[in-house]
């Protein structure tokens, strides 16, 4: 159900205006492969949140754009997690892989739901079908819809 999933603000602001296009997608993509939402988190934040948590819950100390937590693992086809997701590297990734920040942003999104589903990423070969499922799902994604737009802020600017 759409309403399983939420969009939340963790030290910035953001907006994403199409939230319920976003919304659907991400369930149209789980239902495709299977699976239902039950409970699913996204939570916006800043590189050194997402660091913190990646130093205190994984022992990484590097920063990333997304952190996966799946808090329904082995049962059944049931998606229940939290993502973390650090605007200021999606912004960043996207100037160095030549992208707009939305499609970025996207790409982020449904690689954390793809990880709830069981991918991974690990290996040079579980990368590469990683990258080919996000693709497939970016397709997923029609453009022909109003176009997303982010508007993204560090609180206080």
């Amino acid at each position: 159900m759409a309403e399983a999933i939420r969009f939340v603000k963790n030290g910035i602001r953001f907006r994403m205006p199409d939230k319920v296009l976003v919304r659907n997608w991400i369930n149209k993509v789980a239902k495709k492969e299977g699976y239902q939402i039950e409970s699913l988190d996204f939570i916006f934040c800043t590189d050194s949140f997402v660091h913190k948590l990646n130093k205190d819950f994984l022992n990484h100390d590097y920063l990333t754009d997304i952190l996966t937590f799946n808090l329904n693992e082995g049962i059944d086809k049931k998606i229940s997690g939290e993502i973390y997701i650090s605007i200021d590297r999606v912004r960043e990734n996207s100037l160095i892989f030549k992208t707009t920040f939305t499609r970025e942003l996207l790409r982020v999104i449904i690689h954390g739901v793809l990880h709830l589903m069981g991918y991974d990423d690990k290996t040079r070969a579980k990368m590469t079908r990683m990258r080919e499922q996000e693709d497939a799902c970016l397709k997923m994604f029609h453009v022909k819809h109003k176009a997303i737009a982010g508007i993204v802020r560090r609180k206080g600017d």
